[in-house]
């Protein structure tokens, strides 16, 4: 093992060299003249990070393909005529999130006890089984329901469809979706913060902030072509299997399943240089260690509040997500189930922040760029607010506010992870998940309460001042450096 695959203990946001590669610091020192490669080449050139990035474009595509999945599986075998579907998905957003919000950070402390490669390699095969057995599961469970007895609720709980209900007929198939959903999304609480802890194990701390860059280009673009092409690829995969002879649910399961094991496969090649002897050691109490990711988000300011404008900016895009379908129904032209256009342009515009913090961050203080997203955000969302009227200006807003976004997002992200000791990173990513997915759950039920009573342009103010009190509690944290 050579010395750069060793896992490495973080120093101070600010140094330029990387103390885990000594034979560089001291080509460093005997060529002074000749500064360090940054921007996207030397992360591209790093052949595992390269394993890690591949692995992450497939496994975030069979994530978002998944709830597409699911929802041709409802719509094919339990949706009942004229019936609407938004029932039987929001069953199945829920089986999604419950996990989120309760075992991200218990999820964090075996993300330190257990070795990354096998964490982000097993799940992957895991989701991937799961996902090529639900066809057969379907076939056997047809017809089956469980029936639930509603005699006990009151009359105007049991009244709807005009009729009085006695019981209820839960599908035996739906009821196994939900709980292979809940299964799926328990391990990705292992695999997110697993996937974040593993990136400073391949990468050098300078190059940090690009590779972080090129991970959020890729989420942002999974999420806008993995939703895009979903139901296509989905149906063209179902038309082959029926000219093959197979069903059209295992033509489509065969798709995401496919990109899981793809995922796992190419991880198994991935060389984090771990050390086994880190693992065997005596871990104490699983409470003992949540409460150590307390303590240490407790006494460094940086990686606090790095993590404070993060669960900022979920919140934001969280309440965004809710008011896009108003600012839709709103904005000429445009028609309220339309709002995927203006989130679709948001994800363009982090895209593209991310591509220029990754060719030119570099030469600027994570911090400093922070603040400069928190205030681009700000006036972004000022503007958002004064141009629901137009298509073309809040489609010019979102873009900005998405850019601005990642130079908030990504160094901030790298500021916990080259801060975060080794024995620490999946602790606190446990807790970064956790914080994150409340931060997403709360919006998603407040936002649109909020639009109601107060209006959608005091509301877009709102999240404007948010926006830049985070970046300012960052900023002024960081003059304490």
């Amino acid at each position: 093992m050579t010395v750069s695959d060793s896992e490495t203990t973080p120093t101070t946001i600010n140094e330029t060299l990387d103390i885990a590669n000594p034979d560089e610091s001291m080509a460093h020192s005997n060529s002074s003249k000749r500064s360090p490669r940054q921007g996207f080449a030397p992360v591209l050139e790093n052949p595992r990070f390269l394993i890690l990035w591949i692995g992450q474009v497939f496994s975030q595509l069979a994530d978002k393909v998944y709830l597409v999945l699911m929802i041709a599986f409802i719509a094919g075998h339990f949706q009942g005529e004229n019936q609407p579907i938004s029932g039987w998905v929001s069953a199945i957003m829920i089986a999604f999130t419950i996990p989120a919000v309760f075992f991200g950070s218990l999820a964090g402390v075996y993300v330190d006890r257990w070795p990354k490669k096998g964490i982000l390699v097993i799940s992957n095969l895991i989701r991937a089984v799961f996902v090529f057995i639900i066809p057969p599961l379907l076939w056997l469970l047809q017809g089956d329901n469980l029936t639930l007895n509603l005699s006990w609720l009151p009359h105007w709980l049991r009244s709807w469809q005009d009729q009085t209900q006695e019981a209820f007929l839960l599908p035996l198939g739906f009821l196994m979706l939900l709980m292979l959903t809940l299964v799926d999304s328990t391990i990705t609480q292992f695999f997110a913060p697993a996937e974040q802890a593993t990136i400073p194990l391949v990468v050098k701390r300078r190059h940090l902030l690009s590779a972080n860059s090129l991970f959020t280009t890729t989420m942002m673009a999974m999420t806008i072509v993995g939703f895009a092409i979903g139901e296509p690829l989905l149906e063209v995969a179902s038309h082959l299997a029926e000219n093959l002879g197979f069903s059209w649910e295992e033509g489509k399961a065969f798709v995401v399943g496919l990109s899981y094991l793809i995922a796992g496969l190419l991880l198994l090649l991935l060389k984090t240089g771990e050390k086994r002897e880190h693992y065997e050691k005596e871990q104490p109490h699983v409470l003992e260690d949540i409460k150590d990711g307390i303590r240490y988000l407790g006494s460094n300011h940086r990686v606090r509040n790095a993590l404070i404008q993060l669960v900022i900016l979920f919140c934001i895009f969280a309440a965004l997500s809710v008011l896009a379908v108003r600012m839709a129904e709103t904005i000429p032209g445009m028609k309220a189930e339309q709002f995927g256009f203006l989130l679709a342009t948001g994800g363009l515009g982090m895209g593209c922040g991310a591509a220029i913090l990754g060719g030119w961050g570099q030469q600027f203080r994570n911090n400093q760029l922070g603040l400069w997203g928190s205030i681009g955000m700000a006036v972004s969302l000022v503007g958002l607010s004064l141009s629901t009227t137009s298509l073309w200006l809040t489609l010019l807003m979102t873009t900005f506010l998405g850019l601005f976004a990642a130079f908030v997002g990504v160094p901030m992200q790298t500021t916990i992870q080259a801060e975060t000791p080794v024995d620490m990173r999946g602790k606190v990513f446990g807790l970064q998940n956790n914080a994150v997915n409340i931060a997403l759950s709360l919006p998603l039920a407040l936002a649109g309460i909020a639009e109601t009573v107060f209006g959608l342009q005091p509301v877009l103010l709102s999240l404007g001042v948010m926006a830049i009190s985070g970046g300012i509690l960052t900023w002024l944290m960081g003059m304490k450096e």
